[in-house]
């Protein structure tokens, strides 16, 4: 069930989390909504960022001021973009059409899962933004290349390569709730996998690092992914700035400083801590983006200060798809932007690009 309209105390972005537990099933928002382990790094999220203070100047003219930005040589209306996130048919009927629907209506990015539970073609028809394509890499590299050349078909301009959610981490609290995904949502760019081949284990070995871990991607890999194609690989899951410096250096062209919201993982630091040794390590010119936590306007000056050329939305996304279709997912994007140009006035900058570590305290 949604709201047959935006709620009128929709107020912030915060607030479709809070209307979202009224309206999701329980399994499926303790699965949205939770993280790994004991959940130390999903909540210190959050406080990081808070943590970080803004040092405004006053009497600057910014009214000529604008949010727009420059990524990978495209122009953003913004520079915030939804991230990727799977299944969105458990919050939505329409799923990650009505999503692309409302990026499409803000003039916002959006990057489609491998995962997503509707295919990635009839997603990419819905976007007149900017479209990535999220690839999890698959054991068979054939199937990997078969999702690559979908995704070049379908007009997709960058391809992002996840590394640090090879493995799910310790879900406690969906394991709890007993989730499982609903009856007749799947991942539907997945249905013609070949089927992965039996293993045998010895008691010496471990069913983690000789199981589930030999279908992980390594550096080899990425070298073989960016050599596929000619459109822009980019890197999501890095927080160590060697492993920033190593995917530039082998071809990719941006990373995405993230913890996977906490979700793998536990105990790591929180992305806004990483991101100006992230952006130190590659230098001026490369392509650096921030996901975690972010929720106001404040949160999008912080990234972008520090070093960050955009910032990326998940749980965000599902919670306003939840309470109010593409709608809210409109009107969410609509809060985000807005409260990052009025950070923006109160602060005296007016344009993205002058934005910096001055502006922080």
């Amino acid at each position: 069930m949604s709201y047959a309209a935006i709620p009128e105390d929709a107020l912030c972005v915060a607030d479709y989390e809070r209307l979202a537990k009224g309206v999701l099933p329980h399994a499926i928002f303790e699965y949205v909504y939770g993280g790994g382990g004991d959940e130390v790094t999903l909540n210190h999220n959050r406080d990081a960022l808070n943590d970080i203070k803004i040092l405004p100047r006053m009497l600057n003219d910014v009214s000529k001021g604008s949010s727009h930005t420059t990524v990978l040589g495209q122009t953003w209306r913004t520079p915030i973009m939804l991230a990727p996130v799977a299944f969105q048919k458990m919050a939505h009927e329409q799923g990650e059409i009505a999503t692309a629907k409302a990026a499409s209506a803000l003039e916002v990015g959006m990057m489609v899962s491998t995962l997503s539970s509707v295919e990635m073609e009839s997603i990419s028809q819905e976007l007149s933004s900017e479209k990535w394509f999220q690839l999890y890499w698959q054991l068979d590299r054939n199937f990997t290349l078969s999702l690559i050349r979908r995704a070049e078909k379908a007009g997709f301009q960058a391809l992002v390569l996840t590394v640090d959610s090879a493995i799910h981490g310790i879900r406690n609290r969906a394991q709890r709730a007993k989730f499982a995904l609903p009856e007749g949502i799947e991942a539907v760019n997945l249905k013609d996998r070949p089927e992965l081949p039996r293993q045998a284990f010895t008691p010496e070995q471990s069913i983690v690092f000789q199981g589930m871990m030999s279908e992980a991607p390594n550096w080899s890999d990425v070298a073989w992914l960016i050599e596929q194609t000619e459109i822009p690989v980019i890197i999501k899951g890095v927080l160590h700035p060697a492993d920033a410096l190593k995917a530039k250096e082998m071809g990719a062209q941006g990373v995405i400083v993230s913890n996977h919201g906490g979700r793998t993982l536990d105990c790591v630091p929180s992305a806004i801590e990483v991101v100006a040794a992230v952006r130190e390590a590659v230098g001026a010119e490369f392509t650096v983006l921030l996901d975690g936590a972010i929720e106001r306007g404040t949160d999008v000056f912080k990234a972008i200060a520090l070093g960050a050329d955009a910032v990326l939305i998940g749980r965000p996304q599902f919670y306003a798809l939840a309470v109010a279709g593409a709608s809210g997912v409109a009107h969410m994007l609509r809060i985000l932007r807005e409260e990052f140009e009025v950070t923006m006035a109160l602060a005296g900058i007016a344009q993205v690009k002058d934005i910096t570590g001055t502006s922080l305290y």
